[in-house]
């Protein structure tokens, strides 16, 4: 007959664990430690700062002028100038022209960015072309439109070169350069550069083992880009693209520089409306203008922020 024995290890397994006593007070002896109250938030204060002076307070402003008149009532007025066929005709143009720089620009650009994409990113045309096109996407204003009057001007030196060394005269059919055409240039003059900037890093995180795989699975150069990399890169460049678009679309100054004495787009309408009594029969006209750029703008922005989005799950 055998007795079921408990060994002194299984005893000790199925003992249960005594724990010292605890005091009463150690529940509460150690009190819960708050940190200290974070002063990093202060270094946000001059951009909030800056983005309320220059930002909110002009959107209010331009809400305000375009719905309510001097007096402070409200009216649709404003607003339904932007049906006026004049007006629709500026927002046409400055949409044509925003988007064409935009195309030619982020094409430009997006090639740009493909010859630098095998080159050391600290060799010297590497870091020549990133400070370049850092410089030049700010370069704007009067400063490109004196540069283009100086080179390709009534009096430029290209445009006198031309004429005296060959007989050609690009003013021939009139003078482009000071009208809604002679913006064109000057416009992808930075649009090159900011599609450089904007698009590269997402050119640069293509990640090479995509394209060993691909080679692995027996494919080309070609299905490389066009089964992988356009696709990976489509929202990128779009993204880049609106971006360019909106920066186009609500440039000023080289185009009051250029054009000083015409208002063939939103920008210059805009400044036509300040300096003149009456425009059109209706009050604060610069106000309606600036709000529909608003609208604009602002779409363009949140499809940017969307594609953005997007595009950042791959070059994560």
């Amino acid at each position: 007959m055998t007795t079921a024995t408990t060994t002194g290890a299984d005893a000790s397994a199925s003992a249960p664990v005594s724990l010292p006593p605890r005091s009463a007070g150690s529940a509460t002896s150690s009190p819960t430690r708050r940190s200290a109250p974070s002063v990093a938030w202060l270094g946000l204060v001059p951009f909030a700062a800056y983005v309320v002076l220059f930002l909110a307070v002009p959107t209010v402003l331009a809400i305000g002028s375009g719905f309510f008149t001097k007096d402070g009532s409200f009216t649709w007025s404003n607003v339904s100038a932007l049906s006026d066929p004049v007006v629709l005709t500026t927002f046409a143009n400055s949409a044509g022209l925003s988007l064409l720089t935009a195309v030619v620009g982020a094409i430009i650009g997006a090639l740009v960015c493909y010859a630098l994409l095998g080159m050391n990113p600290d060799g010297v045309v590497r870091s020549t072309v990133d400070a370049a096109a850092g410089v030049l996407a700010q370069f704007g204003g009067v400063m490109l439109a004196f540069a283009f009057i100086a080179t390709i001007g009534i009096q430029g030196v290209v445009k006198l070169f031309l004429q005296d060394a060959f007989g050609i005269d690009i003013f021939a059919n009139g003078t482009w350069l000071y009208e809604l055409p002679g913006l064109i240039l000057p416009y992808i003059y930075f649009q090159i550069p900011l599609m450089v900037i904007t698009f590269m890093p997402a050119l640069a995180a293509l990640k090479p083992q995509w394209a060993e795989a691909n080679l692995t699975l027996g494919g080309t150069r070609s299905s490389f880009w066009l089964r992988i990399g356009i696709p990976v890169l489509a929202p990128s460049f779009l993204a880049s693209l609106l971006l360019l678009f909106a920066n186009a679309f609500s440039s000023y100054a080289t185009a009051a520089a250029l054009a000083s004495q015409g208002s063939q787009i939103v920008p210059l309408q805009i400044r036509a409306s300040l300096t003149s009594e009456t425009v059109l029969g209706r009050e604060n006209l610069a106000g309606a203008l600036a709000l529909g750029m608003i609208v604009i703008v602002g779409v363009v922005m949140a499809l940017y922020s969307l594609i953005q989005r997007r595009a950042a799950r791959w070059q994560s």
